[in-house]
């Protein structure tokens, strides 16, 4: 009898030696004439034990990790496609505490299903959202979508569905959907693991909102770091236009939609919507005014849908159970679940779907396992480079985007990266001028300018040249930067030097008393 074997395709999998794994498994199991299939699947997230290789067996999927190549033959010695006792042997995965407590709905086949198999894909209840969807108005489509509390799972967390509602709305005889896939923020990988572990989901996301606002046309604009996100997206692509999930008359319906990958170039800002859509159009990535926004003049002028990778590929679990499944999660205005990364200095780094109103704390030391070093977690930087610091004393707040932004924070993209207390903060804030400053586009004075001033201004500070005149200028600045600049990348840089400034001022050389004075 075949044994099925299961290791990761995900590139953080590849990067820790997957594809050596695979390959020594492959020749174990001939040399010792046992029949195998191995099956390369997406990663469950759990990255400390990667490469995970998963057997099937009477009693479940049974893992071991962090399996590398010199432990395959113990492996065989042991009887592991048995399942038996191993050194790495970790036991039924759904049943490891990390995963299990997780509330899986946009990652739901991640780990699970071979990414590129359209047949695993429609037997883990794949399409079912589209399927409904052809069943129903334009106006229905998008109505499933406002009442099921789905923001924008970006920076701004706008109500998807009333961004597709204004397309809808829009007089135009073509209109657009486009997938921002430039996913760049530090700490974050939710959007990779979805193309590289569950392609389909986001193809049927962005099939339905075509459905629902009456585009013919979509892109999925991908950050060219990503190339095996690319070569699977592409596969599934074909798939899908090969069994009419996409093409002419969708499933017999009468409806289309085509779908295409393009490849940025490596600039950060465009992760923004309009440089994006420059980009997307030939062009340099240059941030557009607005108004008028993408909802109304878009790509090459037209109506635009443009959401992020997890906001699409949240939308078929919505179509497929309905709105008030899918709100019955979160807390607040922040409904449904958020793919929380957990990078940095930790334990257990990896990637945790939660329900929203799990707090900071519980996620760090209930998942991450508190830090690979041993020593007390200072701070943590939520949404990306361009995120607050958040001290130990904000730990427990809730992850919910009102919260946050009552303590001047952002939750973003959901990246969490942890600093233990050896982190020196004013270094930490140099680095968020210096990032803004490198990846400016240049269009706008404060970001341009203020950000290069910025840095000599933190300098001066460390160096303690003026230390007071200097932490007033910076100030100043940080104001300028917040109102004056023409899109976020400019305005968010505050934040990070700011709330390094304001929580851990004796790494600027102020002390308690100047502080409280």
């Amino acid at each position: 009898m075949t044994t099925t074997v299961y290791v990761p395709r995900d590139s953080s999998a590849l990067g820790l030696g997957a594809e050596h794994v695979a390959s020594a498994l492959q020749v174990e199991a001939a040399k010792r004439n046992l029949p195998i299939e191995i099956v390369r699947n997406g990663s469950r997230g759990m990255y400390w034990l990667e490469p995970l290789v998963e057997v099937v067996t009477p009693a479940g999927r049974v893992g071991y990790g962090p399996v590398q190549v010199k432990d395959v033959e113990s492996l065989f010695d042991a009887g592991f496609l048995q399942g038996r006792p191993h050194p790495l042997h970790l036991g039924i995965v759904e049943e490891i505490p990390y995963f299990k407590r997780q509330e899986r709905l946009t990652f739901a086949r991640v780990g699970i299903t071979d990414p590129v198999s359209l047949d695993d894909y429609l037997a883990h209840e794949g399409y079912r959202g589209l399927r409904r969807a052809l069943e129903m108005t334009p106006a229905a489509i998008v109505e499933e979508v406002v009442q099921s509390g789905l923001r924008g799972r970006g920076g701004a967390a706008f109500p998807t569905g009333i961004k597709w509602r204004t397309v809808l709305n829009a007089e135009a005889a073509q209109k657009y959907i486009v997938c921002n896939a430039d996913e760049g923020d530090s700490g974050t990988f939710s959007d990779r693991m979805i193309m590289e572990g569950d392609p389909f989901v986001l193809i049927e996301g962005m099939t339905i909102a075509g459905l629902a606002v009456g585009a013919d046309r979509g892109y999925i604009y991908l950050r060219v770091e990503y190339p095996h996100a690319h070569i699977a997206l592409n596969e599934a692509i074909a798939a899908a236009y090969a069994a009419g999930y996409l093409g002419k008359n969708i499933l017999g319906s009468g409806k289309s939609f085509d779908l295409e990958v393009r490849l940025g170039a490596g600039a950060y800002v465009c992760g923004e919507e309009t440089s994006l859509l420059e980009s997307l159009e030939g062009k340099r990535g240059l941030v557009r005014f607005k108004p008028p926004l993408p909802a109304i003049k878009g790509l090459f002028g037209q109506p635009t849908v443009i959401n992020n990778v997890i906001s699409l590929a949240s939308v078929p679990i919505i179509l497929d159970r309905g709105a008030a499944y899918y709100r019955d999660f979160g807390m607040g205005r922040s409904r449904g679940t958020l793919p929380i990364q957990l990078a940095g200095n930790l334990k257990r780094p990896g990637l945790v779907e939660k329900a929203f109103g799990v707090t900071l704390r519980e996620i760090l030391y209930d998942y991450g396992g508190g830090s690979a070093s041993g020593r007390p977690i200072r701070a943590v930087q939520v949404g990306g480079p361009l995120g607050a610091y958040l001290p130990e004393s904000q730990f427990d707040t809730p992850l919910d985007y009102e919260a946050f932004a009552a303590l001047w924070a952002v939750l973003g993209h959901g990246g969490i990266v942890a600093f233990d207390d050896t982190v020196n903060m004013a270094k930490m804030a140099r680095y968020g001028m210096e990032f803004c400053a490198i990846e400016s586009c240049g269009k706008c004075t404060p970001c341009r300018i203020g950000s290069t001033r910025g840095v000599e201004v933190i300098d001066k500070i460390i160096a303690g040249i003026e230390r007071d005149k200097n932490l007033v200028l910076l100030r100043d600045l940080c104001d300028t930067l917040l109102n004056g600049s023409l899109c976020a990348l400019g305005g968010m840089t505050p934040y990070p030097v700011l709330s390094a400034l304001n929580h851990f001022p004796e790494d600027f050389g102020v002390s308690a008393a100047e502080e409280a004075a």
